[in-house]
């Protein structure tokens, strides 16, 4: 319907109906403005008219099967996936059969067509998936067998024509089953009159069957050796009589790619390997049998084989005996009377007889293919279960109207199939628009059309009918011309208006004496030449081939060729001829399809020359025309050009008016009246029972046009509220996802919390009161509680650590703790069990064996205390003392909270130069030794290096280490703690290293230099 109002005037009328004048001029205009905007497909009502783009349209990907399905065939642009779906949609919601009619000339795109809808119901099929999985891969593989049983028969019933590269030579028609669910559960395919003649014979610029081709350029070597072919089509005369057989720039034709297709989509269609590779072996005995040439044997023209070995080739390629098929091919067998006389063929005759036999194998073995098609098909043999009834969607893919220089019998065959469907669509659309009005109660009006029912009668009419002629001839006794047959339709149809020959119409020189006859078709004109029209009509073949290929080796031929069973004797009715069963099929197709809901794809060829921009105004003219387009047209503009249900034309236009926008109160058809009322059109449309009739095109323009000068209004107050209300809930989420956060954090606090209370219960009777519990990882937001806490466990522990310990050893404690956290386990030995005294030369009496003049050294310190400023003595012990002059040298040190003091015990502790500021202090080495030695880095370069001295031998390492680092740590700073054997110091800033040398107990320790390093030695214990 009105497709058209979802594009742009730029686009033209995208319905046909709605056109502003409707003269067969607008019409072309319109088809070749779309054309000209890549707009393929336009409506006339529910028919889909299809122009080919010669050119690969992206606009059946998933996006537009989105679009398309479910809706309504006017809610969307033009295309054929409304088609499709509309038949899938009437056959699913009402459980009624349908059908899809796709017609048109050669090269207008049926076959793609036909492919696109299988796609598209494939695509919108069992997409949920079905609840058991065997069935819905059961259903997966009936949808994919349905789509690859279209490689196969294109294969081997399509071929390259002058008019189309990808030809389908035959007619098809496929029933789709589906469950009551719509899911397909199998189909059956129909073929009508394979063009077998192709297979001996090709105009100059066509090809044969595809399958020819696919052999010689897509098999592989061993396989060309192995049925004795070369990978030339130009050595076989059934392949070479059309030309180059090369296709160029075809992208649906890829010889090579394509065998590889055929054998994976016969795989999958439950071909066996074998029958595979006898339909092949079919294929290439044919090629050899166009090459067998005959000679005379003998004076009285009989024939015989010229090439022996070639017989042999075919022969084994058929699994036949070679003594059998040259007797099959050079003579044939009589039975008469009782008695059976084999007759010797002459040259002529058993060239003929070599085409009918190539031809009728051919025809055959496509025969068998559609039957084991079907068989894999059958919804019986599909294995789904399914219940309620079974419904179906048929897709018809026939030839279209043929007219071509030379019409022959299947021309006749093809055009007056096309009489016949003509007859069906007319009858049918007319039928649709009655029984639609009726139901809506309309008055109908009478509608002139051309009925062609006068043409369909002078082909198919008993006894007086041209194929009824035709097989009166055929079964006359004695010989019977073509010319004879011409004379008896001349003689009969005299008076039939619509037929006409030489002999009845002597001044019309374009039809030849005994040979033309014209048919007045209703697409136009068409002229027949009649030689072959018997020979075609009877369609014989000797017994002899049958009986041959029955006694095959090969079990596929004895299934192809049941009737070789018959004995030579056996009497047998005379075959139907092949007019009369084409005939008979195409009536049963007709019934079939009468049944059905119908759905029409019209497909138009718009040039010759295969070009995607050329667009030739006679060719698609004559094309229209003989489609009966606009005849379509004026039926269903006859009374009212658009029709649409009240409730989605209230949905579509109450924003027209503001009686009805927002919403209507009242029904649906008041609602429309109101519209129509406000808008003025009331007078213009008719009120159905459920929709409303609009007679002309200009009255829904107008109301489209009044909705479309809306839209922007409604859009941005539609945008507003949008925007309002999507802010308001992105509101209303924020604050709910924040509610949930902070009870989900106060929810893991909680947690967090107890778990570190469990944790921690028992630690006060554990023996390190905890240190060794690990503490779970806590919630960002706990990170500073729980460094508090850990701290406040710290200090807890401390107090639980030192409440055994007296409060007055505490200090010492602490540098014990240090002292211990510096060292880090690298010296096993720094006095860490012994008491620190600290200030050992100030110890008086019996308290240290340290300093025997200790009141020369308190008079010194109060010296320097009341002159330097400092608060405390940290600590003082006597040393060996190495300088930078290499000379070792006894001193005292002392440590206090601002200096280092170097003494000279020998002259009463004098102080050597000014003290050493403690900030002055970098670091600390020591070796993991029991030796004293210790070396205190200072920032100029010029270290102290010590060995401490004392008469017990004490180890007093670790409590100067202590104590330098307890100050340091004060002042807010840390100092390097090295503990390696050997040390490395700076005198005079220059690096030395010091060396512990054990030596005899003698004298006690001393320093020595060696080279450029510094020795120790330390008298062993």
């Amino acid at each position: 319907m009105a497709g058209s109002i979802h594009e742009g005037p730029e686009f033209g009328v995208g319905d046909f109906v709605l056109l502003h004048d409707l003269t067969l001029d607008a019409f072309m205009e319109n088809l070749k403005l779309r054309y000209s905007k890549n707009k393929i497909y336009t409506y006339i009502g529910e028919v889909v008219v299809s122009v080919n783009p010669y050119k690969t349209v992206n606009i059946y990907d998933q996006t537009y099967v989105d679009e398309y399905k479910g809706r309504e065939i006017y809610e969307r642009p033009p295309h054929i996936f409304a088609v499709a779906d509309s038949a899938y949609k009437t056959m699913k919601r009402q459980s009624r059969d349908t059908c899809i009619v796709i017609s048109g000339e050669s090269g207008a795109g049926k076959t793609e067509a036909s492919k696109i809808i299988m796609r598209y119901i494939a695509a919108v099929t069992n997409v949920g998936g079905q609840k058991e999985v065997e069935s819905q891969n059961e259903i997966e593989r009936v949808k994919d067998v349905l789509v690859k049983s279209n490689v196969i028969l294109e294969a081997f019933g399509n071929a390259k024509t002058n008019r189309n590269d990808n030809s389908s030579r035959f007619g098809k028609y496929m029933d789709i089953n589906f469950d009551f669910k719509g899911d397909p559960i199998g189909g059956h395919i129909n073929n009508y009159l394979l063009e077998k003649s192709r297979v001996v014979h090709q105009q100059t610029g066509e090809r044969n069957f595809h399958s020819f081709y696919q052999l010689l350029y897509g098999a592989k070597d061993e396989k060309l050796k192995e049925y004795k072919l070369v990978r030339d089509p130009g050595k076989y005369f059934y392949v070479n009589q059309g030309g180059d057989p090369k296709i160029e720039n075809c992208a649906t034709v890829h010889d090579r790619d394509d065998y590889r297709s055929v054998m994976n989509a016969l795989k999958v269609m439950g071909f066996s390997f074998a029958h595979a590779e006898a339909l092949w072996k079919i294929v290439a005995a044919i090629l050899h049998l166009g090459n067998m040439d005959y000679v005379a044997a003998d004076d009285h023209d009989h024939a015989g084989v010229s090439d022996d070995k070639l017989l042999g080739n075919i022969a084994e390629l058929l699994s036949v005996t070679k003594e059998n098929l040259r007797k099959a091919l050079c003579s044939r067998v009589i039975a008469a009377g009782g008695q059976v006389v084999e007759k010797q063929l002459t040259v002529s005759d058993a060239v003929y007889a070599r085409d009918a036999f190539a031809k009728a194998m051919y025809d055959r073995m496509f025969t068998w293919i559609v039957g084991k098609t079907n068989e894999a098909i059958d919804p019986k043999a599909s294995g789904i279960a399914y219940v309620g009834k079974n419904t179906v969607i048929g897709v018809l893919d026939i030839y279209g109207f043929e007219i071509f220089d030379n019409n022959s019998f299947e021309q006749l065959c093809i055009n007056y199939c096309n009489e016949k469907l003509q007859q069906l669509f007319i009858e049918l659309v007319l039928k649709q628009e009655q029984e639609e009005y009726q139901r809506e109660g309309i008055q109908w009006q009478h509608i002139d059309y051309f009925n062609n029912k006068i043409i369909v009668d002078l082909i198919e009419a008993q006894h007086k009918g041209v194929l009824a002629i035709l097989d009166e001839a055929c079964l006359s006794v004695g010989k019977v011309t073509d010319e004879m047959f011409l004379t008896a339709m001349a003689q009969k149809l005299a008076k039939h208006e619509h037929f006409t020959c030489r002999s009845l119409n002597p001044s019309d020189k374009t039809l030849e004496h005994a040979r033309d006859f014209r048919i007045k078709h209703y697409a136009g004109q068409v002229t027949y030449q009649v030689p072959g029209f018997i020979d075609k009509n009877r369609d014989s073949l000797f017994q002899d081939f049958k009986r041959l290929l029955f006694n095959s080796e090969e079990d596929i031929l004895q299934l192809m060729w049941p009737e070789g069973a018959q004995n030579i004797t056996e009497t047998t009715k005379r075959p139907i001829t092949a007019g009369t069963n084409f005939k008979n099929s195409i009536i049963a197709l007709v019934d079939n399809l009468a049944t059905k809901e119908p759905h029409y794809v019209r497909c138009i060829k718009p040039n010759e020359i295969k070009s995607a921009s050329a667009f030739n105004d006679e060719r698609v003219r004559h094309q229209v025309s003989y489609l009966g387009l606009m005849e379509n047209v004026r039926v269903r503009r006859a009374g009212f050009a658009f029709r649409i249900s009240y409730v989605r034309f209230l949905q579509r236009y109450k924003c027209t008016t503001p009686h009805t926008w927002p919403t209507f109160a009242g029904t649906d058809i008041d609602g429309c009246k109101r519209i129509l009322q406000v808008l003025g059109h009331e007078g213009d449309v008719k009120y159905g029972k459920s929709k409303v009739f609009i007679r002309s095109p200009q009255t829904l323009f107008s109301i489209e046009e009044t909705r479309s000068q809306k839209i922007p209004t409604i859009v941005l107050f539609l945008q507003k509220m949008w925007r309002g209300g999507n802010a308001r809930r992105r509101a209303k989420k924020m604050r709910a996802i924040y509610l949930i956060m902070n009870r989900f954090k106060k929810y893991k606090i909680r947690e967090y919390i107890k778990n570190l209370v469990d944790k921690f219960r028992n630690v006060k009777k554990m023996r390190d009161y905890g240190k060794s519990v690990e503490w779970p990882r806590p919630p960002s937001r706990l990170q500073g509680l729980v460094q508090l806490l850990q701290k406040v466990h710290g200090r807890w522990r401390a107090n639980m650590i030192l409440k055994d310990v007296p409060k007055p050893e505490w200090p010492m404690l602490r540098l014990k703790v240090l002292a211990a956290a510096a060292i880090g386990g690298r010296r096993s030995d720094w006095g860490s069990r012994r008491k620190w005294e600290g200030n050992y030369l100030a110890m008086a009496g019996t308290e240290s064996k340290d300093n025997s003049n200790t009141a020369d050294f308190v008079t010194k310190m109060n010296s320097l205390k009341s002159h330097d400023q400092f608060s405390k003595v940290l600590f003082s012990c006597h040393v060996k003392k190495f300088n930078k002059n290499n000379k070792p040298a006894d001193r005292a040190i002392v440590i206090t909270d601002k200096l280092i003091y170097k003494l000279d015990p020998k002259k009463k502790y004098k102080a050597m130069k000014k003290g050493i500021p403690i900030s002055m202090v970098t670091g600390v080495s020591l070796t993991p030794g029991s030796d004293q030695l210790v070396i205190i880095h200072l920032s100029d370069e010029n270290d102290l290096v010590l060995c401490l001295q004392n008469l017990t031998r004490e180890e007093r390492v670790g409590e100067v280490l202590g104590t330098l680092c307890s100050h340091c740590h004060r002042m807010g700073r840390e100092i390097k703690v090295t503990i390696n054997k050997p040390v490395h110091c700076m005198l005079g800033s220059k690096r030395r290293t010091v060396i512990v040398r054990p030596t005899a107990v003698n004298g006690g320790a001393t320093f020595k230099k060696e080279g450029n390093d510094i020795a120790l030695m330390w008298p062993e214990s």
